[in-house]
């Protein structure tokens, strides 16, 4: 699968598992894998077996979400000879500082360098991690794109993004290790819960060098790195779809019946 993985992101496979390598990988990975949840919001299952997990995202140039792009990254790392962690996150992306905790539906890992430990999420939608953070608090950390941070209180991180001259927390997370079985059960929820928003709405990204692409139904933004963000509101099935596979990068051909989904936003 290795070979095919790096064929798939466009770049060798490195000879060392370094920082530097781990690096190119998730820059490359994020600019190539779009983040998509056309599974779910068609019906479909999403099954994070790693071998499925290769077959969709690498073989049959589909996207995922967290679940599924992390589990891909983790394996080709541990090939590699990375040592890393799974991680459950709870999202706070979107709500009120007020709101009550959420469940642990998020994904990223732990990768222990000889730099330290480091922290890797190719998988977080719109705001995905382009870049490789140190595990350290209250520093601000640049990537390719946003500068992000970590922030830490009574031993729960939140990760936090610089938007518009805002810091916008993404999620919160602690260091305890979450095993495969974690990560199914709420794989299945986001998969399948009639109130999950993986189910009842379409939202795709990918980054490019220069900007992010954003899809949250039949809404298009762009956000041009260092400069104005545009949206527009897409006019048909066609052009969603037009979107999907020359913005986002995604094979449709998989989904005979997406036109009909794509319908419904309509």
């Amino acid at each position: 699968m290795s070979d095919r993985y790096f064929a798939r992101i466009g770049i060798p496979a490195p000879t060392t598992p370094d920082l530097d390598a781990l690096r190119a990988i998730v820059g490359a990975h994020t600019r190539s894998i779009a983040f998509e949840n056309l599974n779910p919001w068609t019906g479909r299952d999403v099954d994070i077996d790693p071998a499925a997990v290769s077959a969709k995202l690498v073989d049959a140039g589909r996207g995922g979400y967290c679940f599924e792009h992390n589990t891909l990254l983790r394996e080709v790392l541990d090939g590699l000879g990375y040592r890393t962690t799974g991680l459950a996150a709870r999202v706070t992306w979107g709500s009120a500082p007020d709101a009550p905790p959420g469940p642990r539906s998020h994904m990223l890992l732990r990768v222990d360098l000889p730099e330290g430990p480091h922290l890797v999420d190719v998988g977080f939608g719109g705001q995905t991690l382009t870049g490789v953070l140190a595990l350290e608090s209250d520093v601000e950390q640049p990537t390719p794109h946003e500068p992000f941070r970590l922030r830490r209180h009574d031993g729960v991180h939140e990760l936090q993004s610089l938007i518009a001259g805002d810091w916008r927390p993404l999620y919160r997370f602690d260091l305890h290790e979450a095993l495969r079985p974690d990560f199914e059960v709420s794989n299945f929820y986001v998969a399948h819960h009639p109130r999950s928003g993986f189910v009842t709405g379409l939202v795709g990204g990918r980054p490019a060098a220069d900007r992010r692409y954003a899809l949250g139904g039949r809404t298009l933004a762009v956000h041009h790195l260092g400069g104005p963000s545009e949206r527009r509101e897409l006019d048909s099935p066609a052009e969603v779809r037009d979107v999907l596979e020359r913005d986002l990068l995604i094979d449709t051909s998989g989904l005979p019946d997406l036109d009909e989904h794509l319908a419904r936003l309509f």
